[in-house]
């Protein structure tokens, strides 16, 4: 089976509906309307020649550039009889962040949703028992999202050289306590590192 025959079937199933053909490394992805996800699950599980009956992973990414559609969730599918896999996605709005569940067709879909609920707020309707699974339950916020800065800019206790971003210095030389620039000890003519003897 080729991306060509699942895109043909998907198409003639849902039309101009599904949006964004693209096989980034040779995977087919394509972009879904949330208010479809279960249809296209149902499809892609039942059709006898696709045969996409194994949820490889579910998550969610965060677009906060992407207004009214900034959380995406993704879903990895897999054809262990073709061996086959595909990517699709659907998109919804941080406000409110509503998707189907998939759980009724993918057991394992339970755990991946209480965790992309846990760190991305997406509220999966139907979940047997969707709660936070990793953080702690007095968390009011999800850590996963785009919403906080990475690190605090007004910090002066770091060097930036410490961690990879360069500074004043590259590699072999380091910082002395006046302030100068020293070589590293490897780095030194033998007869400078006999005089410091």
């Amino acid at each position: 089976m080729t991306n060509e025959t699942v895109q043909q079937k998907l198409t003639e199933k849902f039309g101009e509906q599904l949006t964004g053909w693209e096989e980034p490394y040779g995977m087919l992805t394509f972009t879904a309307p949330k208010e479809l996800n279960l249809k296209v699950l149902q499809f892609l599980f039942d059709d006898e020649t696709l045969q996409f009956q194994f949820l490889t992973d579910l998550q969610a990414v965060h677009y906060p550039d992407n207004k009214g559609a900034e959380l995406a969730v993704v879903y990895h599918l897999h054809n262990l009889v073709d061996n086959v896999r595909i990517r699709f996605k659907v998109f919804t709005d941080v406000k409110s962040p509503d998707v189907f569940s998939a759980t009724a067709l993918y057991q394992s879909a339970n755990f991946m949703e209480r965790e992309t609920y846990d760190f991305y707020g997406v509220n999966f309707i139907g979940h047997p028992n969707l709660i936070r699974v990793l953080n702690v339950d007095e968390m009011d916020y999800f850590p996963m999202r785009k919403e906080f800065p990475l690190e605090d800019q007004t910090r002066i206790d770091k060097d930036d050289e410490m961690f990879g971003r360069g500074g004043e210095f590259g590699f072999g030389i380091e910082k002395s306590a006046t302030g100068g620039i020293s070589l590293a000890e490897d780095q030194k003519p033998a007869s400078d590192r006999e005089q410091e003897l």
